[in-house]
């Protein structure tokens, strides 16, 4: 019951967020959920819906785990996805995924 925004459809954005696996195979990852705080859909309940992104990739990311932070930029798209680890509100066919190193204050 968390709703989207419709009026984020289409919308190009760049965000943060901590990633959560969805296909990897070799070491090499395709689909993730971006996730906005570590730990979340590892332990449950996932976050809602409207704060999960299914981040699609046309080119295969190496050296990404499970909780890395990375920065994603693309076209969002309101559109539900369900899979085993949470269900997300959004897609994103990432047009460039950029590892960031997280600083403690």
């Amino acid at each position: 019951n968390a709703p989207t925004n419709q009026a984020l459809d289409g919308t190009r954005i760049r965000i943060l967020g901590y990633v959560v696996p969805l296909e990897a195979n070799k070491g090499e990852l395709r689909e993730f959920l971006l996730v906005p705080y570590a730990g979340a859909c590892i332990h449950t309940p996932p976050p809602p819906a409207n704060q999960i992104i299914h981040v699609s990739l046309a080119t295969a990311l190496k050296d990404v785990r499970t909780m890395d932070t990375v920065r994603v930029s693309g076209i969002l798209r309101t559109a539900r996805s369900d899979s085993p680890m949470g269900v997300s509100g959004y897609r994103l066919q990432a047009l460039h995924v950029e590892k960031r190193e997280v600083r403690a204050w």
